[in-house]
């Protein structure tokens, strides 16, 4: 075939494969497509995090009525026991998902535990400290999950105490999880559910166990 003919035809056909392959890299690289689809994808996240944050928020404002958590001693007395690991929140008590937000309740942070006789003192590093104090503790008891957060069986320590007119349960984890034990014994065992009747002051339990005062008259009348 004549060279002359051969000519245009190959340009020709480079010419369209340059094309199909300019077209082919158009579409693979559609950038404003793939800027629109993250700038979208950006604007959905923050859209999210927004409406959790105000969910956060009105559900504090719903637990206004809960008091301000009692300030740590500033001289506590000798530790009984003492437990360091993580503090998982609180919740209304026997409603695990029903999660307290107010007053810094609801921040997840390390913790450690220590009970003298005014309570139970709970440092958060990063976050509010309070006490529980002795008087409102109603016990102790193992669970697996509190506030949306599920662990294996028995792996939180919960402790259910009264805050103003609400029986609260709080989750604690120590990086020991054998620790558990030791602070249901002495803080008593509850069962969600069963009536949490307050403490009994000692003076008053000691009030009760004293022996009558002696009256005098009742000898006289027995002589009579």
């Amino acid at each position: 075939m004549n060279a002359a003919l051969l000519n245009p035809l190959r340009t020709a056909l480079t010419s369209e494969d340059g094309a199909e392959t300019v077209r082919r890299s158009q579409e693979v690289t559609d950038w404003g497509a793939r800027i629109a689809w993250v700038v979208g994808l950006l604007l959905f996240v923050a859209l999210v995090y927004w409406l959790m944050r105000e969910g956060w928020k009105w559900r504090a404002t719903l637990q206004g009525d809960l008091p301000e958590l009692p300030a740590p001693p500033a001289e506590p007395g000798p530790a009984r026991l003492r437990m360091a690991g993580r503090y998982h929140g609180s919740t209304t008590a026997g409603q695990w998902l029903d999660r307290i937000a107010a007053h810094g309740l609801g921040a997840r942070s390390r913790a450690v535990l220590t009970l003298t006789e005014e309570g139970v003192t709970v440092v958060r590093p990063g976050a509010g400290d309070f006490l529980i104090p002795a008087d409102r503790i109603r016990g102790a008891r193992p669970e697996k999950g509190i506030a949306g957060k599920v662990l294996t069986e028995g792996g939180l320590l919960v402790i259910t105490w009264q805050h103003g007119e609400r029986l609260l349960d709080s989750g604690f984890r120590a990086d020991r999880s054998a620790e558990h034990a030791r602070w249901i014994e002495i803080l008593g065992s509850h069962t969600p559910g069963e009536p949490a009747e307050p403490a009994e002051p000692a003076d008053a339990a000691a009030a009760e166990a004293a022996p009558a005062p002696h009256d005098p008259r009742h000898d006289k009348e027995g002589v009579r």
